[in-house]
């Protein structure tokens, strides 16, 4: 006769007299609930979750830059989650738990914005900036200091950053102790420079290219792009996906006029007819 494990009776819903955050967080406990949890939730990690956390940030950056503030709202709910879903680990493992970490970055707050709760002024925004660097500066030379390392101006930037966001970073942070181009002009001549060793890298029988060699030299050259943006005062990051968008988008233009007026795909067509549909699409969004 066989035997059958008996089905486990489903956990009560949270109260919905609960506050919206407790609520969420005794559904976070349940479905990490290891006799009645859900068992894709049981298994996560802190490592399995990092990359569900990068990925709801940068949706939470894509509504904000389409506008869509309904989106937004739900997409902020996804990146409270990831962060719910740390806590709940946390407090599993005995490091740290959801007030734990609120109470954390309340009193940095606090801290760091003495012009707002200790009596300081503060002239302007920019002065707030100034303060506010100084003050991490000092947290960041403590934190050296407890772990008995050198401190270095570039402490604290993470190497998990896309490489664009940590170049810039890396840049500003430089740039905050002197180590900077005066000008956008100078910066300008660094690529030009760094084009040259582009250049002079480049092999006309790939059989023959040092790869890594280009490769480095490639990344001179677009650590220096960002550099120029920098003393631009663009942010590399918005000006790239604004340039994919354009890009998608004038794109997907050349394969509906290839299609609509020749009948072919792209794969089917010349270069030289792509460009000039191309040139098209660019006409027609400045008209």
């Amino acid at each position: 006769m066989s035997t059958r494990t008996p089905t486990p009776s489903p956990l009560p819903a949270p109260s919905a007299d609960l506050s919206p955050i407790e609520r969420l967080r005794q559904v976070m406990a349940a479905l990490r609930d290891p006799q009645k949890g859900c068992p894709w939730d049981i298994e996560q990690t802190f490592e399995t979750i990092a990359p569900y956390t990068i990925e709801e940030a940068y949706e939470v950056a894509d509504a904000i830059e389409q506008g869509d503030m309904p989106h937004l709202e739900e997409e902020l709910g996804d990146l409270l989650l990831q962060v719910i879903y740390y806590t709940q680990m946390g407090s599993e493992a005995g490091h740290f738990d959801f007030d734990s970490v609120a109470e954390g970055i309340t009193e940095k707050m606090i801290r760091r914005h003495p012009h707002v709760f200790g009596g300081e002024n503060v002239a302007d925004a920019d002065a707030q900036t100034r303060n506010w660097e100084a003050q991490k500066a000092e947290e960041r030379a403590r934190k050296a200091a407890e772990s008995g390392i050198r401190p270095s101006a570039l402490d604290g930037i993470s190497a998990a950053f896309p490489a664009l966001m940590r170049a810039l970073k890396l840049q500003k942070r430089a740039s905050r102790v002197g180590f900077d181009w005066p000008d956008a002009d100078r910066v300008l001549d660094k690529i030009d420079e760094e084009i040259a060793e582009v250049r002079a890298e480049m092999r006309p029988d790939p059989a023959d290219q040092d790869m890594d060699r280009l490769e480095d030299e490639v990344g001179d050259l677009l650590f220096v792009c960002v550099n120029l943006a920098r003393k631009l005062g663009v942010d590399p990051e918005s000006a790239l996906r604004r340039c994919n968008r354009k890009f998608e988008r004038r794109f997907r233009a050349v394969e509906t006029m290839m299609q609509d007026e020749h009948g072919r795909t792209l794969e089917e067509s010349e270069l030289d007819e792509m460009e000039a549909l191309w040139q098209r699409a660019k006409q027609f969004e400045k008209s």
